[in-house]
């Protein structure tokens, strides 16, 4: 087995090639529409993934937010690259020992999806032949680049997706590995090793979307698949597992399928006439009028599209993805039918209409209100049964959010690549080049082993290194707030809030400090304890409430060391009868009434020796 990874990591800089803020935005000042279509590359030949797309015909709207301008419409031409994103890209080449070339020469590569107006989008090789050691272990860094993020997709719907242009063009550098990782694990290591390389810079941005990686795995025999757009680290092990599974098991029926000679069917067969008052629900969409219900006969395929087991990878999920591709939601095979409304006379029927052999013969059914998508997924089924007939195809999957994937669309190629007529190529100075190697960031290890030196622990250094808020800890640490609440708040409270909100709290870790440090400050004068800090600052962040109002709201207000006292005194004298029971092992429940009672407007440290002393002095008083 063979992984390689493509980390997408956005940049904390203005956009790529114009002067628009890097940012999302819900304003929207209009839209304009556009059909994209697939042209050729700089070898003359049309890009498979891009004939594909072309294919189906989707009209792209997009809408125009206060951060995109005319080069995001694609009417002006680009600016050149961002000086800022340049540096930061640089830095990440020093950091992986890579070497950048002499010049910066930007690319075009096609995409047809509606994601760029242009139907390309522009990257830029900045460094190669770098490496990162991870446990030991020295992982090969195949190519640096800077590339523009796509627009972002707002809704589809028959024919049209709407995109919006705010994310369109901001930086994005993107890090490819060489093929060198050999399991999951690993694959989940070297994505975190690097991820931390690239917070080390201080100029990525942060939050759900920012960061995002493609997963390239190959076994033994089969083929090369790209899992594009993994957001969560915790799922690569999966993924990869999951992969992996599916090769093997396809390579299996291809085994099969050679033993036994199977072939596919150079045609489709109309079934509509056979199957006019069939109940099935599936067939009733191609009845409609422009619809279509067809056939494929796939001799030798009988007991192979199927499973025993729904959740096993299989020849018929395989087809259905194919047909989803091509525009069509649901097809029926051979292996589960009799089945979702059609009978077994249905059945019989349909395999006389195509000449089929019930006991070797599979097929495919495919129903769609739209005669033209119907022909588009036959036909796409009829191709991938081909290529089960060899093997696997090389092709992008989407991962799904229980650790599988699912087919996109073809594997794109060189062919979609040209050079950028709008920007000429432009010297590496070597003057940054200097200045970037004297001014490199402090690298991951050396954070680690400085924040064990405050008397942080090694998980807690690993938590601000990971969420990319060293920074932010060194700054509140300077401003005097003591290192064990400001780990707290840092690793706790505001990955909890943003967790809530699923979004980033804050537009740059720059402004952390000035907006919690009030709150940190109440802690510090016993306002309320740091229990409390979750809903106080879910109060002022995400509610827009003053820090007076929020603590009151969140009921924290007016407790001083005297009153809570007495209410230990009132508890301790409701449960005269467990004192007499227990003694100190009394200890336990009765913590659990006070902190009740208390939770957030004391420190719970506070509580417990304040409740251990009246207890003990109580006892001794009784005795």
């Amino acid at each position: 087995m063979k992984v390689g990874l493509e980390i997408h990591q956005q940049l904390d800089t203005g956009k790529l090639f114009c002067g628009c803020r890097a940012e999302l935005r819900e304003e929207v000042l209009g839209a304009f529409v556009r059909e994209l279509h697939a042209t050729s590359g700089e070898g003359g030949v049309l890009d498979e993934a891009a004939r594909v797309q072309t294919a189906k015909r989707t009209r792209y709207r997009y809408q125009v937010t206060p951060n995109s301008c005319l080069v995001e419409a694609d009417e002006e031409p680009p600016h050149p690259i961002n000086p800022e994103a340049l540096r930061v890209a640089l830095t990440m080449a020093e950091l992986l020992s890579a070497q950048a070339p002499e010049e910066a020469i930007v690319m075009r590569k096609i995409v047809v999806d509606g994601s760029n107006t242009a139907g390309f989008q522009r990257t830029v090789v900045i460094a190669m032949d770098g490496e990162i050691t991870v446990n030991g272990k020295r992982h090969g860094i195949s190519t640096i680049c800077l590339e523009e993020d796509a627009a972002r997709k707002i809704a589809e719907e028959e024919g049209e997706i709407t995109y919006r242009l705010d994310r369109l063009g901001i930086p994005l550098i993107e890090i490819a590995t060489a093929p060198d990782i050999e399991d999951g694990r690993e694959a989940r290591e070297v994505a975190e090793s690097i991820g931390m390389l690239l917070r080390s810079t201080r100029k990525v941005k942060r939050g759900i979307g920012t960061i995002r990686e493609d997963l390239n795995v190959s076994i033994e025999g089969g083929a090369r698949v790209e899992i594009k757009g993994v957001q969560e680290l915790g799922l690569i092990e999966d993924y990869v597992a999951n992969e992996v599974h599916r090769q093997g098991t396809l390579l299996e029926r291809r085994n099969a399928l050679r033993s036994r000679g199977a072939e596919v069917a150079s045609g489709h067969v109309d079934l509509g006439p056979v199957l006019g008052g069939s109940p099935s629900k599936i067939l009733a969409t191609g009845r409609k009028p422009g619809g279509a219900v067809l056939g494929l006969k796939l001799p030798g395929f009988a007991g192979l599209l199927g499973s025993k087991t729904k959740e096993e990878e299989r020849l018929g999920r395989e087809f259905a993805d194919h047909a989803r591709a091509a525009g069509v939601s649901g097809i029926l095979h051979s292996d589960e039918l009799p089945g979702y409304g059609v009978t077994d006379m249905e059945v019989s029927a349909i395999r006389r209409a195509l000449s089929a052999d019930p006991a070797t013969d599979g097929f495919v059914l495919v129903a769609s209100p739209s005669r033209v998508r119907a022909l588009a997924a036959i036909e796409a089924i009829r191709r991938r049964a081909l290529v089960a007939l060899e093997g696997l195809p090389e092709e992008t999957r989407d991962p799904l959010p229980d650790g599988r994937t699912r087919y996109s669309r073809p594997l794109p190629g060189r062919h979609r690549m040209y050079p950028e007529t709008d920007l000429p190529p432009s010297l590496i100075d070597l003057k940054l080049l200097k200045s970037v190697r004297s001014n490199l960031p402090e690298r991951p290890e050396e954070t680690l082993r400085r924040l064990g030196t405050l008397g942080l622990s090694a998980e807690q250094s690993m938590q601000l290194l990971r969420g990319g808020d060293v920074d932010t800890f060194d700054m509140l640490v300077l401003r005097g707030i003591p290192h064990n609440l400001a780990v707290r708040v840092l690793t706790q409270e505001l990955p909890a809030l943003e967790r809530e909100a699923q979004r980033p709290l804050f537009e740059g870790a720059a402004m952390i400090p000035d907006i919690i440090e009030p709150a940190l400050r109440a802690v510090e004068r016993g306002t309320f304890s740091k229990e409390g800090l979750l809903p106080v600052l879910r109060g002022t962040l995400v509610d827009g409430l003053t820090l007076e109002v929020a603590v009151s709201k969140a009921g924290l207000s007016g407790m001083t060391p005297r009153e809570l006292e007495e209410l230990i005194q009132k508890i301790l004298d409701q449960n005269e009868k467990l004192l007499a029971e227990r003694g100190m092992g009394a200890l336990g429940p009765l913590m659990g009434d006070v902190m009740g009672q208390v939770r957030g407007r004391r420190d719970g440290k506070e509580v417990s020796e304040t409740l251990q002393r009246l207890l003990r002095g109580r006892l001794g008083s009784s005795a």
